[in-house]
């Protein structure tokens, strides 16, 4: 009989090995009591860095024989080419030594008979294919090659004529244009002859403009200096005649009108008077005897303060004096509650020692812990 289970049962089952297997992830000894294995890490990477090294040493053997292999095949193509070269000279040889037309079976039919073998079989055992000369064959051979001798003379007479007709006509297009360059030349050094002259011309009327412009030149600051002469001359005369020499001091003031005070010219001003001078001393008395008073009244001011301030300080010292003695007060009383506190912690220590806590826990007390991922 099989065991069937209900899907309850498969569901709580598949949960339960679910939830070992978390447990077994999460609660690892070995790795909360070992820790992780940094030599065997150490050895990955030892590993990996000898297989990358590998794996280059292996590329780069690879490329080297790539590069030898290609080195081959260019020496091995240069090879057959060289080959194919000699191949072709020796076979070029061949033809021109062992193949020459004289040579051939049918040389005493090109050749007037020349070096023609005799026949030693008798004609009546000679078949149609062993004919070599039919009756009527080569009827005006000779009068053909002399029209093709003459023919080829013409031609080459022709060629001759035109290519001499073409030289001279090359010989005439180099005269024409080494003419026309001699004109060209011509042309460029009456060119130049005419700028050189050109450009003396202008410099003949640039000088001539220059002096011109120079002795206007020359007039005008001749005009502009005597002009400044004239001028000075006029102003030494001004100020020899005017108030500020002959010293003249109602010359400086000037009643303007309208309930204004008059104005003083600083330029012509030679000094203030006895009644003047007499003002200004009587306004610095009094400036001097202000300023002596404010002095005083400082001085009082400054003696009231530092009273006050000095008064000040003493209640700030016995503030002060207060405020450490309640402090050292609260400190023996803080002292004393904390003797209290520990003397009272002590013994409740002591109750918890060796009245509360005398039965000490098992292991399996600490065994119930962690039974479970959640």
């Amino acid at each position: 009989m099989y065991n069937v289970k209900s899907p309850e049962e498969e569901a709580v089952e598949r949960r339960r090995r679910a939830e070992t297997a978390r447990k077994a992830r999460i609660f690892n000894a070995r790795q909360r009591v070992i820790g992780i294995n940094i030599e065997g890490l150490n050895q990955q990477v030892h590993e990996k860095k000898l297989q990358q090294h590998m794996e280059k040493c292996q590329d780069e053997a690879y490329d080297t024989l790539r590069k030898y292999q290609d080195k081959a095949l260019l020496q091995q193509d240069l090879m057959n080419k060289k080959m194919q070269r000699e191949l072709q000279i020796e076979l070029t040889q061949y033809w021109a030594i062992q193949q020459q037309v004289e040579d051939s079976r049918d040389a005493d039919l090109k050749h007037g008979h020349k070096g023609a073998f005799n026949i030693t079989i008798p004609e009546s055992k000679l078949g149609p294919a062993s004919m070599q000369i039919f009756q009527g064959e080569g009827v005006g051979e000779e009068k053909l090659r002399r029209e093709q001798t003459e023919q080829t003379e013409k031609d080459l007479q022709a060629q001759m004529e035109d290519n001499k007709r073409r030289h001279m006509e090359d010989k005439h297009k180099e005269m024409l244009v080494d003419r026309e360059l001699v004109h060209t030349d011509l042309w460029a050094i009456e060119q130049a002859a005419l700028e050189k002259e050109r450009q003396k011309t202008t410099c003949i009327v640039n000088d001539s403009y220059n002096q011109v412009l120079a002795a206007e030149r020359a007039e005008k600051l001749r005009e502009q200096r005597e002009a400044e002469e004239r001028e000075s001359l006029a102003h030494m005369f001004h100020t020899m005649t005017s108030d500020l020499m002959t010293e003249c001091v109602e010359a400086a003031d000037i009643q303007v009108g309208g309930g204004r005070p008059p104005q003083v010219l600083v330029n012509q001003w030679k000094g203030m008077n006895t009644e003047q001078l007499s003002t200004i001393h009587k306004q610095r008395d009094q400036q001097l005897l202000e300023k002596q008073k404010q002095r005083d009244a400082e001085k009082i001011q400054d003696a009231a303060w530092n009273l006050q301030l000095l008064k000040w300080s003493k209640d700030a010292e016995k503030q002060e004096r207060r405020v450490a003695e309640l402090k050292r007060e609260q400190e023996i009383q803080m002292d004393r509650l904390n003797m209290q506190l520990a003397r009272e912690q002590q013994a409740h220590q002591e109750y918890l020692n060796k009245k509360l806590y005398t039965n000490k826990p098992t292991k399996d007390y600490f065994w119930q812990f962690n039974t479970s991922s959640r």
